[in-house]
């Protein structure tokens, strides 16, 4: 899909596909009758601070569906690389020249646009060339938001090396303090022992626990909110409480040069 000729000051970039090794599919699972990626999408434009969004899938004939859903939607969507993800992240942000990139993932239907402007805003005015949420984590898995300088985006895009690097997009930023100016994003509580991201089918399940008893009363549901349905409904924590944080990253690692 060819994008609007404009350049917002940030972009959002989404990254979706179909395949998963543990809930496939799951971009497209159904969550209160719409597709999951067009639920976390309708909470994402909430945000005021984002100025475009585009949803980056690769070319694999098994993202066809995810593309098709955009356009139906009229979504901008870039196709690029399945294994590069870096490569597909940085080739869809450049479509549209910004100044700032903020990264998302399709397995997060909780996705807070109120967290998203905040660390939008710590970024900004902190004046830092990476920004996130999720290192020094206090935000619940599934809310996360990490926000680059475009330009250093393109320095990782050059010079990442490391398959860990080029599949998760933002390691080689972070692990260069010494090169990058690097920001966290804090709360003052510590949520970081919640699980709201979907990756397995109990995942799924809490997901939709949550929406069916939020949504209808109130579609802009936050993380206050939900934090508070669990606190009255402490059984549904232990849904999805067993499972590893960022698995997938901790694959990579693995595949990295010793």
């Amino acid at each position: 899909m060819i994008p609007d000729m404009i350049s917002p000051v940030t972009l959002a970039v989404l990254q979706a596909r179909v395949t998963s090794s543990r809930l496939p599919g799951k971009a497209l699972k159904p969550l209160l009758g719409k597709p999951m990626l067009l639920r976390q999408i309708e909470r994402i434009r909430r945000s005021s601070r984002i100025g475009k969004l585009v949803v980056a899938t690769s070319w694999d004939g098994t993202d066809d569906p995810i593309e098709a859903l955009c356009l139906e939607g009229g979504i901008d969507c870039y196709r690029g690389s399945l294994e590069d993800v870096l490569g597909r992240f940085y080739e869809a942000a450049k479509c549209y020249s910004p100044d700032h990139v903020v990264r998302l993932t399709g397995d997060c239907p909780l996705a807070d646009p109120q967290v998203i402007d905040y660390v939008i805003a710590r970024h900004l005015e902190g004046g830092f060339d990476y920004t996130s949420n999720s290192i020094e984590r206090t935000y619940p898995d599934g809310l996360d938001v990490e926000v680059v300088k475009f330009s250093v985006l393109e320095e990782a895009f050059s010079d990442a090396a490391l398959p860990s690097e080029r599949e998760h997009v933002t390691p080689f930023i972070y692990k260069h303090p010494e090169r990058f100016r690097i920001g966290q994003a804090t709360q003052s509580r510590d949520y970081s022992a919640m699980r709201w991201t979907v990756d397995e089918p109990e995942d799924l399940v809490l997901i939709e626990r949550i929406y069916e008893a939020l949504y209808p009363l109130d579609p802009g549901f936050g993380q206050d909110r939900i934090l508070s349905f669990l606190e009255e409904n402490p059984e549904l924590v232990d849904l999805n409480s067993r499972f590893e944080l960022n698995e997938g990253y901790r694959r990579s690692l693995e595949s990295d040069p010793g």
